[in-house]
């Protein structure tokens, strides 16, 4: 079931989030940021873009959120995209149904374009990316330092839509939980 994160999904998306943090460069935070930081992202994210889980029997096995890209205001119509996915339940299709409800969903917003962080080489967010629709956007190199190593940072990006001139607000996200059009895209991804 993919559902609206809460609150109380906070612990659950640290148990995802933290072992990524510690053995890799897939997010370049160097520790991970504990249950009540995580209560904080959900919260403050929930009220202009969505964070969704993916729950099987009660328990959250996977989570993807969108975020402001840069802080001007020209740039309201991008945002870039995360997703993290429990190590035991990887290589189900999960990542891809869930990317796809998300993107869905800031589309919904009246987002008009998804931009994707990769720390390369990246090979399955790569391909999961390309697989979704985005392509390759710009590399920068050698841009963070973790594990002893420099990393490169690939973008990737797609658009939702074609971008109007001019363009209407983007709809926070809060204005859309529990609408029957998000609960009714929700139900079939």
């Amino acid at each position: 079931m993919i559902r609206v994160a809460t609150v109380s999904d906070a612990a659950a998306c640290h148990a995802i989030y933290a072992p990524v943090v510690g053995t890799s460069a897939i997010t370049f935070e160097t520790a991970p940021p504990g249950d009540d930081a995580m209560v904080e992202r959900i919260r403050a994210r929930l009220a202009n873009h969505p964070w969704l889980v993916w729950e099987e029997q009660g328990i959250v096995l996977a989570y993807a959120y969108a975020g402001r890209f840069r802080e001007r205001a020209a740039y309201d119509w991008v945002a870039e995209t995360s997703i993290y996915v429990h190590e035991n339940a990887r290589r189900r299709g999960i990542a891809r149904r869930l990317y796809g409800a998300l993107l869905d969903t800031m589309a919904m917003q009246g987002i008009n374009q998804a931009v994707g962080v990769i720390t390369l080489p990246g090979d399955a967010s790569v391909a999961m990316h390309e697989a979704m629709g985005f392509a390759p956007a710009g590399v920068w190199p050698k841009a963070g330092y973790k594990l002893g190593q420099w990393w490169d940072v690939g973008v990737w990006s797609r658009f939702l839509s074609e971008p109007a001139n001019p363009p209407s607000p983007v709809v926070p996200f809060a204005q859309l939980i529990g609408t029957p059009n998000l609960d009714a895209l929700l139900a079939r991804s």
